[in-house]
C-alpha cells in the first residue's frame, strides 16, 4: 500500500513537472522513441565516450581550480600543492591529465567512423559541421590548458605556437601582442589563457555539442550500411523496420563500452600516467624559465601532425606564414568533406579499392607526420646516407603532406569514378 501512494506521489510530481517542463516528452525524443538503426557496431562507441569524457573533463577542471593559482609565480607550485598535499589531487590532476589525450583518441576514432561510413552526407552535412566545429575547439582549449602548469614544455610550446601567428599579414602582430596581453609570455598570458581554458571555450564546447545532438535526433543516426532506415516504416505505428529505441539498448551497449574504456582509462593513470612522454613530458615536471629553452620543443602528439605539416611546408621571404596557413588548412579541410566527396555510396563497405587506396594512404600519412612531430627533425639520421638526418625527415614529411592534401584535393575524381557495390534496401546486421 505504501508502494501505491508512493508511485501515485512520483507520477503526480512528473505531471506537476510536465506541465512546466517538456521532460518526459525530450526523454521520448531522444531516448525511449528515438529509433537508431539496429546494426550499429564496434565503432559506434565513441560518441558516447566522448560525451563521457566531456563531462569528467569538466568536473575534475571544476576540481583542479579549487587549488590551482593562475599567477606565473604561484602556478607551478600550486600544481605541485595539488599533486602532493590536496587529499586525492594526484588523482584528479591525472584523471584530467590523461582526459584530455583520451579525448582526442575517442575523438579522432569518431571522425575516422564518420569518414569510413560516410556520416557526413546528405542529409546529416550539418551534424559534420557542428563536429568540426567542435574538434576545433577541443583544440584551442587543449592548447589554452597546455600553458596552465607553466612547466618548461608548456612555456615553450606557448611561444612557439604564439609567435607562429605573428606571420600572419598585417593583423599577425597585433594578434599575438593580443593573445600574450604582453610583448613575451607573461603572467597576462597565463591570466588569459587561464580565462579562455574555465570560462570561454567550454561555454562554446558545451553550446556546440548540444546542436551537434539535436541536428542528429533531428535527421537520425547512420550505419554501417549507409542506409536510411526512415525509409522503411511500418505503415501502422510509422516506426523505422530496421530501428530498435535508443533506449534501452543502446544505452546498455554503450554501457559495455564505457566498462572497457574505463578500465584502460584506470590502468594508464595508475600504472603511466606520462604514456612514456607523450602525455606528460618530463620537461613540464620543471618550472618555467625563460632563460632556458629546451633542447627539442614539441607540442603534445595529438597536435605533432600538423605541427610536422609546419616544418614541412619552406618559409616565403623568411616567412612562416605558408606553413602556418597549411597547418590551418589542414584542420579545416574537414569540413569541405560534405561536398567534396562525390561517391555513389556512403559506406566503405560498398566503395571500391580506388577509395579505400586513398583511404589507406591518407592514415600512413597521418600516422608518419604524428611520428615526425614528436620527435627532432634528426631522428631520421640512422637510416641510409643519401642525405643528411634533417633534410631527409623533411623530405619525408613533405612527401607525406602531399598524400595528406591529396586525400581531400582528388576526392572529387577518384570518389566519382570508384567502382561501387550495389547497396541493399534494408540494414545488415
Amino acid at each position: 500500500m505504501a508502494n501505491l501512494d508512493l508511485s501515485k506521489k512520483a507520477t503526480a510530481l512528473l505531471g506537476w513537472v510536465d506541465d512546466r517542463f517538456p521532460l518526459t516528452s525530450n526523454i521520448k525524443t531522444h531516448l525511449t522513441e528515438y529509433y537508431a538503426p539496429k546494426n550499429f557496431n564496434f565503432w559506434y562507441y565513441f560518441g558516447a565516450l566522448a560525451l563521457l569524457v566531456l563531462v569528467m573533463q569538466i568536473l575534475t577542471g571544476i576540481f583542479l581550480t579549487m587549488n590551482y593559482k593562475p599567477d606565473a609565480d604561484l602556478a607551478f607550485a600550486s600544481v605541485e600543492y595539488i599533486m602532493r598535499d590536496v587529499t586525492g589531487g594526484w588523482l584528479i590532476r591525472y584523471m584530467h591529465s590523461t582526459g584530455a589525450s583520451m579525448f582526442f583518441v575517442v575523438i579522432y576514432l569518431h571522425m575516422f567512423r564518420g569518414v569510413i561510413y560516410g556520416s557526413y552526407r546528405t542529409p546529416r552535412e550539418l551534424i559534420w559541421l557542428f563536429g568540426v566545429g567542435i574538434f576545433l575547439v577541443l583544440m584551442g582549449e587543449a592548447f589554452f590548458g597546455y600553458l596552465l602548469p607553466w612547466g618548461q614544455m608548456s612555456y615553450w610550446g606557448a611561444q612557439v605556437i604564439v609567435n607562429l601567428f605573428s606571420s600572419i599579414p598585417f593583423i599577425g602582430p597585433d594578434v599575438s601582442e593580443w593573445l600574450r596581453g604582453d610583448y613575451l609570455i607573461s603572467d597576462a598570458t597565463l591570466n588569459r589563457f587561464f580565462a579562455f581554458h574555465v570560462i570561454a571555450l567550454p561555454l562554446v564546447l558545451l553550446g556546440l555539442v548540444v546542436s551537434h545532438l539535436i541536428a542528429l535526433h533531428e535527421v537520425g543516426s547512420n550505419n554501417p550500411d549507409g542506409v536510411e532506415i526512415k525509409k522503411n516504416k511500418d505503415p501502422v505505428t510509422h516506426v523505422p523496420l530496421d530501428g530498435i529505441p535508443f533506449h534501452p539498448y543502446y544505452t546498455v551497449k554503450d554501457l559495455v563500452g564505457v566498462s572497457v574504456f574505463l578500465i584502460v582509462f584506470s590502468a594508464i593513470i595508475f600504472f603511466a600516467p606520462e604514456m612514456g612522454g607523450y602525455f606528460l613530458e618530463a620537461n613540464n615536471f620543471v618550472p618555467a624559465d625563460s632563460l632556458k629553452t629546451p633542447a627539442h620543443i614539441a607540442p603534445v602528439w595529438y597536435f605533432t601532425p600538423y605541427y610536422s605539416i609546419l616544418r614541412a611546408v619552406p618559409p616565403i621571404l623568411n616567412s612562416q606564414f605558408p606553413g602556418v596557413a597549411a597547418m590551418g588548412l589542414s584542420v579545416m579541410v574537414f569540413a569541405l568533406l560534405p561536398w567534396l566527396d562525390k561517391g555513389k555510396v556512403k559506406s566503405i563497405r560498398y566503395r571500391g579499392a580506388l577509395y579505400k587506396k586513398w583511404l589507406a594512404a591518407f592514415i600512413v600519412s597521418f600516422l608518419i607526420l604524428g611520428y615526425l612531430g614528436t620527435v627532432p627533425s634528426t631522428v631520421w639520421g640512422q637510416f641510409g646516407s643519401w642525405l643528411s638526418g634533417a633534410d631527409r625527415a623533411t623530405v619525408i614529411a613533405r612527401i607525406f603532406t602531399v598524400v595528406y592534401f591529396s586525400f581531400f584535393i582528388f576526392m572529387p575524381l577518384y570518389t566519382k569514378r570508384d567502382k561501387t557495390k550495389a547497396v541493399p534496401e534494408r540494414v545488415v546486421y
